[in-house]
């Protein structure tokens, strides 16, 4: 059973994925996709990048390749999905969580450290952490605005599927902590499985112990 990591033209953080995950214990593989996903596919990771150069709009292209309607078929079986980052972008644009992540606010590209708060403790992809836990990952990106329409939002908070908000190192959701002006500060969420879940930040780069720290061994775990 292995997870897949599936690469796409443009793709810059499959390889990255795939060291993280084998450092946590799991099966990991990068996957053309034009090749598809293989029967004993367990998990699967779109990761961060820029699939097709973000042509249109980031994951916008990637979202309509066919292997996404393999991604869908395994996703409805509950298969585990995780989006990172480009990847995030792609299941928004895909239809597998609301919402879509677009052009920064002050539309500059942030690379820097964040803080996040643990909103939602009790699913697959954060069940390391305690509820309002301050964790620190990485960001790369110039289209990670979350957006999503006020009654869409409101489902969000209601359903419990706002995973992670941006915060100060005291856990405040803060406007000035928040790197893209975020709606309501969300950096992940949940889609309409507990099984999806799609973030801006980048776990698998705060999971190595000499490359960034550890605190995103949490959200990989989540295929273990």
């Amino acid at each position: 059973m292995t997870v897949a990591v599936v690469r796409f033209g443009g793709s810059n953080c499959d390889r990255d994925a795939v060291r993280a995950l084998d450092h946590l214990g799991i099966d990991a593989e990068i996957v053309w996709h034009g090749d598809g996903l293989s029967a004993d596919t367990s998990g699967i990771v779109l990761p961060g990048g820029f699939s097709y150069g973000d042509y249109l709009r980031a994951g916008a292209m990637a979202a309509r390749d066919p292997v996404m309607d393999e991604v869908r078929e395994y996703v409805a079986a509950g298969t585990p999905l995780l989006g990172v980052c480009n990847g995030a972008q792609v299941g928004c644009e895909a239809g597998l969580v609301p919402g879509a992540f677009t052009t920064n606010a002050g539309a500059r590209f942030r690379c820097e450290h964040v803080h996040l708060r643990v909103e939602n403790a009790d699913t697959r992809w954060t069940r390391a952490y305690d509820e309002g836990d301050v964790v620190e990952f990485p960001i790369a990106h110039g289209e990670g605005r979350f957006e999503a329409t006020d009654e869409a939002l409101e489902r969000l908070r209601a359903e419990d599927r706002i995973l992670f908000r941006y915060c100060d190192a005291d856990g405040n959701p803060t406007a000035a902590a928040n790197p893209n002006g975020s709606k309501d500060n969300v950096a992940g969420l949940l889609g309409d499985r507990e099984s999806v879940a799609v973030l801006m930040p980048h776990p698998e780069r705060a999971t190595l112990p000499d490359v960034g720290g550890t605190d995103g061994q949490g959200v990989l775990q989540g295929f273990a």
